[in-house]
């Protein structure tokens, strides 16, 4: 899988929810997120991505979907969904459940996984993957301290420190989707001023290095170009009641050109 794919994919863990009281005294209310993303390559607008986020400082709930449109649409019919839920201790997600489905117009497949603690429980694909002689075989520990791709999409921050800031960035994300394990490294480069349907302020500025771990063919061009990208970049907008931060906006350098996912609503609502 590659960086925008993990960027763009977008249960329970009551059993942590507890625990992360004891984290600081940030205001507990909890936030809707409501957040739609303009997709474009090379300029041109291919695609829409929505997303709803209950956020609190102990907990997230996130559904995503999006959906190739316009001309690209008629060639691929490509879209897909995601959801995951779980809970967030000590400025660390714990995921408990995530789940996807992709289509396009030859096939469908469904991603369903379960974990617990960080460590994987049980996955399902259908249908699985075709067994390639180059990929990388997965290893029981690939699948233990990790966090699946729509929880790696929300960014814990200290609660003594701002919400933006290099605290923000800095930070190495181990993600497993389910058939590929991966690191995202982000890097604090600075902030800018944003505005968009629903917020306005500042943003932090991460640069993003994607290492591959297993599961991935080694002999693709697509997985040595990826491993080898330096031009990807994450906004990160700050959700100040569940104190953390979500994308606002994702680049990213493909073989066919720069990609581009960037918020024209990023809209919250307190519960």
């Amino acid at each position: 899988m590659s960086a925008p794919q993990w960027l763009v994919r977008f249960s329970r863990g009551a059993a942590f929810v507890a625990a992360a009281w004891s984290c600081g005294s940030v205001d507990a209310r909890a936030e809707m997120l409501h957040a739609t993303y303009n997709v474009s390559l090379v300029g041109l607008q291919i695609g829409v991505a929505n997303l709803d986020a209950n956020l609190t400082p102990t907990s997230y709930a996130i559904d995503a979907r999006a959906k190739i449109t316009g001309l690209a649409y008629w060639f691929s019919r490509a879209r897909g969904a995601s959801s995951g839920q779980g809970a967030i201790v000590n400025n660390r997600v714990v995921p408990a459940t995530f789940a996807t489905i992709a289509s396009n117009a030859s096939m469908t497949r469904t991603i369903r996984m379960s974990l617990s603690a960080n460590a994987v429980k049980d996955v399902d694909i259908t249908p699985p993957f075709d067994e390639k002689p180059d990929r990388v075989p997965l290893t029981e520990k690939d699948e233990q301290g990790v966090v699946d791709p729509v929880g790696a999409v929300v960014m814990p921050v200290p609660a003594k420190g701002p919400l933006v800031g290099p605290d923000s960035c800095d930070r190495k994300i181990p993600v497993f989707d389910g058939y590929t394990r991966f690191d995202v490294d982000l890097t604090y480069v600075g902030q800018r001023e944003v505005s968009t349907k629903g917020y306005k302020g500042p943003v932090a500025v991460c640069a993003v290095r994607y290492t591959p771990i297993a599961g991935q063919r080694r002999d693709r061009p697509a997985t040595k170009f990826m491993a080898d990208n330096k031009d990807l970049e994450v906004w990160l907008a700050p959700v100040a009641g569940a104190h953390v931060l979500m994308p606002f906006r994702i680049s990213a350098r493909t073989m066919i050109g720069m990609t581009v996912i960037e918020a024209s609503e990023f809209r919250l609502d307190g519960e």
